[in-house]
């Protein structure tokens, strides 16, 4: 079964009432949707950021709680663009060598995973959580990540890890184990991935590129 999207969770209504206001407000000052100092300067975004604040406050985690915002806005603004990755789709990505760039790549998009196919240890001591999908957009030639772990129906929330640059070169794990190659228990045989750190994170949205950049040119 797949979740709806963090986007579909937290950010539907907003989308509705406060998207296209920040939107002209961008506009006006000529700043493009993928410029995060421009966004966090617009005051209907601190609106939106004190009223997604847990009462108890967030501490560290407010540097999450912006990306989302951003990512969440920038996706709508490119178009509200989901990249679903079924099982085959996904092993072809992780399994196979590093596909080559898109042709025309898409501005922006949501890749979502079917339930516990990738897993990654978000939090230094706590068990690994499964990665719902990642926000991914292009911002001055590099690409942010935004992984979205442990999204089920009774979480009262979720866990964020953004990372952002140019494709890793030359990228391989410290054991020599394939990248993304599980590390839980069990989990060759079931068939599952893991992600071993931000770099791999990383990796993982540049090689979904060329699939996000064809669903983007059929949508037109």
């Amino acid at each position: 079964m797949t979740l709806p999207t963090p986007f579909d969770l937290v950010f539907a209504r907003t989308a509705e009432t406060v998207f296209p206001t920040i939107r002209n407000a961008l506009e006006r000052e000529g700043r493009a949707a993928a410029d995060r100092d421009a966004f966090l300067l617009i005051p209907e975004v601190v609106e939106l950021l004190h009223d997604l604040r847990p009462e108890e406050g967030m501490g560290e985690g407010m540097d999450q709680l912006v990306a989302l915002a951003h990512h969440a806005y920038v996706l709508w603004d490119a178009g509200t663009l989901i990249l679903p990755l079924t099982a085959e789709r996904l092993s072809t990505l992780l399994d196979s060598p590093a596909p080559p760039p898109p042709g025309q790549a898409a501005r922006a998009y949501y890749v979502q995973l079917l339930e516990r196919q990738v897993w990654a240890r978000v939090i230094d001591g706590q068990a690994a959580e499964p990665m719902d999908g990642c926000f991914v957009h292009e911002a001055d030639g590099e690409l942010r990540v935004l992984g979205i772990f442990g999204l089920r129906p009774d979480r009262d929330g979720f866990s964020a890890v953004e990372t952002a640059g140019l494709r890793p070169a030359e990228l391989r794990r410290l054991d020599g184990t394939p990248l993304f190659s599980p590390v839980l228990a069990g989990g060759q045989a079931a068939g599952l991935y893991s992600i071993l750190g931000g770099e791999e994170l990383l990796e993982l949205g540049w090689r979904t590129r060329a699939l996000a950049g064809e669903l983007a040119a059929a949508a037109r």
